[in-house]
């Protein structure tokens, strides 16, 4: 019997066992998916404080609740390590593991690296391995699969490599790792053969492409797509406010339009760990074949100035009532990248308070889902989230709406604020005393 049979039985059975390398936002419901679906999994990750969580069944991503996590570590079918050594048993191995940027924009691999380093030691015949971190076309063919067959082993026949990119939405009620399409592209038909057995076990549809180059270049344009495009809705509200006209009112009459246009609306910058990295990674590599990017960078450069924007309209704001920025409080409520997550990765909330610090500004913030913020810079500084009540409005001189919680009670903002800047227009359909300002 072939490799490739053995392992395809092994799914079927649900007697593979699996592992998943980084159990963050992606890897952790990954791995809760296919317990779900009947197989023993192990999730390896370098952070002890994450794996001991695991452990004891506690849940630390607000998607994955503990209710749901508990009873799969308890009748041991998921657990946690830190060290590869433990995966030597492992039929198939799926990385999900950070992909950031240099502070050069260029691809920071350094985790994928490590990723596969610590696979090949203890790689075999008939393991499958699945590289799920965002990154640029070629990284499977060009980084995975040479360290794998370094010792021999036969891709398509030994062991078995694809790319099958997370689409993790952080905070999405509706769709999950199971109902949400997953694209595979493998390096040979029977890696993406075997590869769409696994899958198939935990999420509904699974869609094969004819490479994992196919497979790279998609998420990249997935994301490409809503940076491209949230740059020139963010550009429009530039132009709106140069002209004189609210550029909501124009966004929701021009979605009336029943095709030919999608809506997207503007904010105070881009962030997650997706949308303000993964085009980056395209005109990377694109650079290196002597092309440039255009709108990417156009929209990055867009994007990545909406943070000032929004202290242009503090400014503003405060002027008219006769108050400078410095010396004024300011809260900043919000400061995740999205609402209802308690992820800061990327988020322009961030940028704006070190902005709004940069000017002398006597700076707060509530977040029900943050409790603690680092900010870099010339002065790095540890903040904590503040409580919030009628009083803490009443008090600051401009209260900057950031994020746009569901918990936010909007007509109480509006009612016990002076002047309120607001980024995500939540607030015109809840006025009370306050001042209201929008992009």
């Amino acid at each position: 019997m072939s490799y490739q049979q053995a392992l395809l039985e092994k799914i079927a059975r649900r007697e593979a066992r699996v592992a998943i390398i980084g159990a963050g936002y992606v890897g952790l419901p990954l791995a809760v998916e296919f317990a779900e679906a009947g197989f023993f999994v192990m999730t390896l990750d370098v952070d002890s404080r994450k794996v001991d969580a695991i452990n004891r069944g506690e849940s630390y991503i607000e998607d994955i609740p503990t209710a749901r996590l508990k009873p799969l570590v308890e009748a041991g079918k998921l657990c946690g390590t830190t060290t590869y050594e433990d995966l030597r048993t492992a039929d198939a191995i799926s990385i999900c593991v950070p992909t950031p940027l240099r502070k050069t924009k260029d691809p920071d691999m350094s985790f994928i690296i490590q990723a596969i380093d610590g696979i090949a030691p203890i790689s075999h015949a008939g393991l499958l391995v699945v590289l799920e971190s965002t990154t640029y076309p070629g990284t499977t063919e060009e980084i995975i699969l040479p360290r794998l067959i370094n010792n021999g082993l036969r891709v398509g026949e030994d062991v078995f490599v694809a790319f099958s990119p997370e689409r993790i939405d952080p905070g999405n009620k509706t769709f999950g790792v199971r109902n949400t399409p997953k694209v595979v592209g493998g390096i040979t038909p029977a890696c993406v053969e075997v590869t769409r057995a696994l899958y198939s076990t935990a999420v509904d549809h699974v869609i094969p492409v004819s490479s994992p180059t196919a497979a790279e270049m998609v998420k990249l344009l997935e994301n490409t797509f809503r940076a491209v495009n949230i740059g020139l809705v963010n550009e429009m509200a530039l132009m709106c406010n140069k002209l004189g006209i609210d550029v909501w009112e124009v966004i929701q009459a021009a979605a009336t339009k029943p095709f030919g246009f999608m809506p997207f609306y503007p904010g105070p910058g881009l962030g997650g760990h997706c949308i303000p990295v993964d085009p980056h990674y395209l005109s990377w590599k694109l650079k290196t074949l002597n092309y440039t990017a255009r709108f990417i960078e156009l929209a990055s450069e867009v994007n990545t100035s909406m943070p000032l924007y929004v202290i242009e309209k503090v400014t503003g704001a405060l002027n008219d009532d006769a108050k400078a920025v410095k010396g004024s409080k300011i809260v900043v409520l919000g400061v995740a990248y999205k609402p209802d997550v308690n992820d800061v990765r990327e988020s322009p909330a961030l940028d704006v308070i070190e902005l709004l610090r940069q000017r002398g500004a006597h700076v707060v913030y509530h977040d029900p889902h943050v409790p603690h913020i680092h900010l870099e810079g010339d002065h790095p500084i540890k903040m904590s989230s503040v409580e919030y009540d009628a009083a803490l409005l009443q008090e600051a001189d401009c209260v900057v709406i950031v994020t746009h919680h569901s918990s936010y009670d909007w007509q109480h903002i509006t009612t016990h604020s002076r002047l309120v800047v607001d980024t995500r227009h939540v607030t015109p359909a809840h006025p009370g005393k306050a001042r209201i300002i929008t992009l």
